[in-house]
């Protein structure tokens, strides 16, 4: 006899819509979080916490991963690897380990993919060294259940006609914006200068206090931080606490989940996983669901070995841990002094707290003379440089020729970074493509402390990358240029950004080039579905947790029908 009907391992933005809507159903569900559960009163702005000490995010000497990262090539011309663990390099992949994962430490900025996102190969063709596709489901099957996000998860912001808009089944937002900062009305007036369209960024974050989450605070801390007052729409806040609350839904923390057991038949039977003592459980359900983050969604199922399945749970066709996908892009940022402003502008500049909520989406598709054909752009998003001060002040113990500096010198410049100026930023989003060079596999030379072998992550990435990300980061900084801001300088690398994850277990129709069907249903296990941005073959040019949480909702009506 099973113990639930749903086991769901993980507990963030692509596992919280299914234990939402199924114990909303009156579905028995477990989830199995590897973290602890905070509450909004274990969230405060403590920069240590954060940004120095292992408090949100495992300590790398008990849980790493190995990283291959490009080394140059060999005589042949042929790439070669460097593999090295995050343990010794402090390059941690993990994003936020405990209930509602990495949504709790999200800065909110929420943008849909587009229909162009879902006909990537029709839309542009081949990239030779891509594997790009296109998805087996087209917008108009997701834009309902990006509508629900927006009401049950809650996202604020107003829906504004351009080139590039998305088609949507409301008028506008379920929620206004949350309060702007005065940057936004000059940055609105250079945009409009340059005949660029400025539009409002949505934000997964509540503008008033609605049932028991509170209103915005506009602290300024939300990117990598937890959210105090419950505004940020993280699974947790949005959607576990009321399926807790309907008394159908079990979340047990500290639960590491190393193996989903499966029978002769290849059917999932189990959860197995370590308790908080470090003792062996399990769990049976009628259905597994595996969201726990890309990278460690394709560990878990690599390591999930069985009778049907010698090489890995769903892996029949060695499709698990390929085509992981990260975003592509870079940043930039300005400098505006205010002796170099009217006294009513410094003022307005010295504002912390509110948002921008600006961004560029007008090369969303780039048809540019210098480029022989059309090719897919991106998403510009500006704000402000994070408050956090410990982590301003330590980037600024080295000079310009990466001397470390103390005494004087560094007081004046902690001194004049502070208190002579604003900095305000640009990120650009465009697509990682796909390749054969971006993969997890498992490392069973390196192990976590209870003794599972650790994610080995290549990170390759395709040059066509950085040629879309260089023209869109010159674009970006003409908006700089108009507002005249000073010093302004960028970068676009091929470094991938660990909290932009997707991939790994793509959905598609044929089982051989892909690990899920449509439905995200694992082709070759009945009862196991993949509900974290793993699914996505191709990653769009904008954030992927609008998506993640869509899609997840959108798996959970079909497990629903089959229970």
């Amino acid at each position: 006899m099973n113990d639930f009907d749903v086991c769901i391992v993980g507990s963030g933005a692509g596992a919280s819509p299914v234990a939402y809507t199924l114990a909303k159903a009156g579905f028995s569900v477990v989830v199995l979080e590897k973290g602890p559960w905070f509450t909004e009163q274990d969230f405060y702005k403590d920069e240590l916490a954060c940004c120095l000490r292992d408090v949100y995010t495992p300590s790398l000497k008990d849980e790493q991963h190995v990283i291959e990262d490009y080394d140059g090539k060999d005589k042949n011309g042929n790439y070669k690897w460097a593999a090295e663990a995050t343990s010794e390099s402090g390059w941690s992949f993990w994003n936020g380990n405990s209930v509602g994962g990495s949504s709790n430490f999200m800065s909110g900025y929420f943008y849909r993919l587009k229909p162009v996102d879902f006909r990537l190969r029709s839309e542009f063709g081949d990239i030779d060294g891509a594997n790009v596709v296109d998805w087996p489901i087209q917008y108009d099957v997701l834009e309902p259940y990006y509508e629900r996000v927006e009401r049950l998860v809650g996202v604020s912001g107003h829906a504004v006609s351009h080139t590039f808009a998305e088609p949507r089944s409301t008028k506008d937002f379920p929620y206004p914006p949350t309060i702007e900062h005065p940057i936004s009305g000059y940055f609105d007036t250079a945009c409009k200068i340059l005949d660029y369209q400025s539009l409002q960024t949505p934000r997964a974050i509540l503008p008033f206090a609605v049932g028991n989450r509170g209103g915005c605070a506009y602290s300024g801390y939300c990117g990598s931080y937890g959210c105090s007052t419950g505004a940020k729409g993280s699974g947790r806040a949005a959607l576990l606490d009321k399926a807790v609350a309907t008394g159908k839904c079990k979340i047990i923390p500290y639960a590491k989940v190393y193996q989903l057991e499966s029978n002769a038949k290849g059917k999932v039977t189990q959860a197995n996983y370590f308790d908080r003592d470090n003792k062996k459980q399990k769990i049976a359900a009628t259905v597994f669901v595996v969201a726990c983050q890309a990278i460690e969604t394709s560990r878990l199922l690599l390591a999930s070995i069985g009778e049907k399945h010698p090489n890995g749970l769903a892996n029949k066709y060695a499709q698990v841990g390929k085509n992981l996908l990260f975003s592509a892009g870079g940043s930039g940022t300005g400098e505006f002094y205010y002796d170099d402003l009217s006294p009513q502008q410094a003022d307005e500049f010295k504002v912390r707290g509110p948002f921008i909520n600006r961004g560029l989406q007008d090369w969303y598709v780039i048809k540019d003379k210098k480029f022989n054909a059309k090719m897919k752009g991106g998403t510009i998003d500006y704000l402000l440089s994070h408050p956090n001060p410990t982590t301003r002040a330590d980037s600024m113990k080295w000079d310009d020729n990466d001397n470390l500096i103390w005494g004087e010198p560094l007081k004046q410049k902690v001194h004049a970074a502070f208190t002579e100026k604003q900095r305000f930023r640009f990120e650009v989003f465009n697509d990682w493509l796909p390749t054969n060079d971006c993969f997890v596999a498992l490392d069973s030379s390196v192990k976590d402390k209870w003794g599972s072998a650790v994610a080995k992550v290549r990170v390759g990435y395709h040059d066509h990358d950085l040629v879309v990300g260089n023209y869109l980061v010159e674009k970006a900084e003409t908006v700089l240029k108009q507002m005249n801001a000073r010093n302004i300088s960028s970068s676009v690398s091929g470094s991938p950004p660990a909290n932009l994850v997707a991939g790994g277990c793509r959905f598609g129709n044929d089982p051989k080039t892909s690990v899920l069907n449509s439905d995200c249903q694992a082709h070759d296990a009945d009862n196991l579905y993949v509900s974290d941005g793993s699914f996505m073959p191709t990653g769009g040019s904008v954030p992927y947790t609008w998506t993640i949480y869509a899609n997840a909702f959108r798996v959970a009506d079909i497990i629903k029908r089959r229970l």
